[in-house]
């Protein structure tokens, strides 16, 4: 167990020191890392700051005043594992700030995941749960941008790296115990892949609304146009989406098919600014679904309140939750909601079935293909 003291940290701030800590964790099997970053007016993370240890040390990296170098890219991509926790965000901030992805990578959440019935366990319940220790709490909330950092601010992002090692050494030997360490690899190197291509999942946005069964085929193809759009415009802009516009509002346009700036102006939550700014834009992007062939239309998705889809959504249901059960693993491990609803879509559409890969499919795609061919029948 770490005996780490707040001395034992490393303020990183030029691109020499951060390739002579490269050097001292060179050889080490395994990297723990984790960022800070400040993010509520832009679409991207502003790097605010990096940590990494390979024991009782902490190293915490200036991104503000330190570019990245080879060494720590390099380090980033050698053999060691590497650590993180609920890593989505921290992807994005490497990406952003390194130009690469840690790799080979390991999330504690997810191998957490695969260890009991809590799949999201926050960093701070992890700790106290494997190493018996109590992390502060009253930086969680710091504004991370600031400069000199406290050493209280200081002490919170070192142990955010520190006790992920001795968190992993506990959570590893359970998951060979259990055969599911290969299991873990699986799902953090699709972590890796989706980060590296999220550009690629602009078009399916759209997918996310949970109330596109109001939606005809020609709304439902204009809501996937504006998010569409929306994805790569706050991208060039780099602001949140919200502050171009929400999906509640994209929903009502779609609903509404506004055919020029009078009938757009009177749906719900557009602002006259919002309308001079964007109008034209969004009423194209109307007209195309319009003009759409039929035969070149989405697909309108199933009312989940109607009796043949809460049947077949049921039947899976049982099935995931069967085998979740069986493994002693929260069900949404196996298969979340969302992927549930997807299949009872295609079941009900008569189209090809997008089963689960690998472990997972080995696991549940004969029973789940069994039960819904019982409900067809």
């Amino acid at each position: 167990m770490s005996s780490f003291q707040p001395a034992d940290i490393s303020w990183i701030a030029s691109p020499q020191a951060l390739d002579d800590a490269c050097l001292q964790v060179a050889d080490a099997p395994v990297i723990a890392l984790d960022t800070e970053f400040f993010r509520e007016k832009t679409f991207f993370p502003i790097p605010a700051l990096i940590q990494f240890s390979a024991g009782e040390h902490a190293f915490l990296i200036d991104p503000l005043a330190t570019p990245c170098t080879d060494a720590f890219r390099a380090l980033l991509q050698n053999q060691a594992i590497k650590l993180l926790h609920a890593c989505s965000e921290d992807l994005e901030v490497f990406q952003i700030w390194a130009g690469v992805l840690p790799s080979p990578l390991i999330d504690t959440q997810v191998a957490q995941g695969f260890l009991g019935d809590n799949p999201s366990m926050g960093y701070q319940k992890l700790v106290e749960a494997w190493v018996g220790r109590t992390l502060p709490k009253e930086e969680t909330r710091s504004n991370w941008l600031e400069r000199p950092l406290t050493a209280a601010q200081c002490e919170y992002a070192a142990l955010d790296v520190i006790y992920l090692l001795d968190v992993w050494a506990k959570q590893r030997e359970q998951l060979e115990h259990l055969d599911r360490f290969a299991w873990l690899e699986s799902d953090c190197r699709q972590l890796i892949d989706q980060a590296g291509r999220s550009d690629d999942n602009d078009t399916q946005w759209y997918t996310r609304q949970r109330q596109l069964w109001r939606l005809t085929a020609p709304q439902l193809k204009a809501y996937q146009l504006m998010t569409t759009w929306r994805e790569g415009e706050t991208r060039r802009r780099d602001i949140p989406r919200n502050w171009l516009i929400s999906d509640k509002h994209l929903m009502a346009i779609a609903e509404a098919m506004p055919s020029n700036r009078y009938e757009l102006a009177r749906v719900e939550g557009m602002t006259p600014p919002l309308v001079k700014k964007e109008g034209d834009a969004l009423l194209g992007f109307v007209k195309e679904a319009q003009h759409t062939p039929s035969d070149a239309l989405p697909t309108p998705w199933p009312d989940p309140m109607q009796p043949a889809f809460k049947q077949r959504f049921k039947a899976l249901k049982k099935v995931v939750k069967g085998h979740a059960d069986e493994l002693g693993l929260a069900p949404e491990v196996l298969l979340r909601r969302r992927d549930l609803e997807a299949l009872v879509m295609q079941s009900l559409a008569g189209s090809p079935l997008t089963l689960p890969i690998g472990w997972r499919g080995e696991r549940l795609n004969d029973d789940l293909a069994t039960a819904l061919e019982a409900q067809t029948q």
